[in-house]
């Protein structure tokens, strides 16, 4: 069977670092060679909280998609769309949802209720839906009123380690995450604060995309005493990230929730234990042998876990050996695009039929 064309919708440039585009990109890319003719829209980039005259721009850029092309939307514009224009679109609706706009830390509750009610909405106009985890899924049946056979799990590739491992010392520890409330990046200093009398660095590599929590965590990192031990990298190259994991011993994200975390799996896939919090997709993403998970938004607990790793070379070595091995067996972003590929494939077929 020929394989469709596809729009791709994603707000922002695809270039951007964050988790969710660079999902979106990789599939955009391995698509072509899945025989699809894929069509990239480049929506506005302040989603999910565009003034009037972005909201317009978008729906009309969504309105011109023909209606028998499957029209994927990045989850970060689908669910903050108006509700009740999102039934004038005429191309089947796909949205890709990461993790739902609800689930973000730091919202008032009155924002996140309206989210909420947006996506649900939004949702209910969706021909099938795209998640890169069972537990998002899980999430969109209990929540969302989205029924399981409507949704497929697309899990994010992963791409093998360019460098062989050298870790440096004092042990590195590693976060990648952007700077935003949501990636813990606050409970990380405070816990590092915590496991001074120890020897280790520590770097932070992510887009600040939020100045305002940027600026607290440089102030927290000079409260805390850190700012000789702890580098806020922010936004960096592929190159030099995969330069870190490999001077890398120890993972650590202080994440408040994830829709998946593609981080994870590059840790992984790099063989580091790692360090993070059973919050959201955490617990089925990291296998529990590759690594400790406390509960969110605890530094005691997370200065626990690190002091554990740091100290007992043992069981460091344990979890690293299985985080290779978790690694190596994980899927590609050609598996990614597949998923995708044949979840579109069959929406044409009931199309037609």
């Amino acid at each position: 069977m020929t394989r469709p064309r596809i729009a791709f919708a994603v707000p922002g440039k695809i270039t951007t670092l964050t988790g969710g585009t660079i999902y979106d990109r990789r599939v955009i890319e391995k698509l072509p060679a899945l025989g699809c003719d894929v069509q990239h829209i480049e929506l506005p980039n302040s989603f999910p909280a565009p003034p009037p005259d972005d909201m317009d721009h978008a729906l009309a850029q969504l309105s011109d998609v023909p209606p028998d092309v499957p029209l994927i939307v990045d989850g970060l514009a689908f669910g903050a769309l108006d509700p009740r224009r999102v039934s004038g679109i005429q191309s089947p609706l796909v949205p890709l949802v990461h993790h739902p706009l609800a689930e973000e830390s730091g919202l008032t509750e009155g924002r996140r209720k309206h989210l909420f009610e947006t996506e649900r909405a939004n949702l209910s106009h969706a021909h099938h839906v795209l998640v890169p985890s069972p537990h998002t899924a899980e999430l969109l049946t209990r929540k969302y009123d989205v029924q399981r056979k409507n949704i497929t799990i697309a899990r994010p590739g992963t791409d093998r380690p360019r460098l062989a491992a050298a870790p440096i010392d004092p042990p590195l520890i590693l976060a990648v995450g952007i700077q935003l409330p949501r990636k813990g990046h606050d409970v990380l200093i405070r816990a590092l604060s915590q496991i001074k009398a120890l020897e280790w660095q520590a770097v932070i590599a992510g887009a600040p995309l939020d100045p305002a929590f940027s600026d607290e965590l440089r102030a927290l990192r000079s409260d805390t005493g850190l700012d000789e031990r702890l580098k806020l990298a922010g936004r960096i190259e592929r190159d030099e990230l995969e330069r870190l994991y490999a001077k890398a011993s120890i993972f650590a994200l202080a994440t408040r929730y994830e829709g998946y975390g593609i981080v994870f799996d590059e840790a992984l896939s790099h063989g580091l234990p790692i360090v993070s919090c059973a919050a959201g997709a955490v617990p089925d993403t990291v296998p529990h042998e590759a690594g400790l998970l406390v509960p969110p938004d605890a530094p005691d607990a997370f200065a626990d876990a690190l002091r554990t790793m740091l100290t007992d070379l043992s069981f460091r070595q344990g979890c690293a050996a299985a985080a290779r091995i978790a690694g190596d067996a994980l899927p590609g972003w050609d598996d990614t695009a597949k998923a995708i590929a044949d979840a579109l494939e069959e929406i044409l077929v009931i199309q037609v039929s």
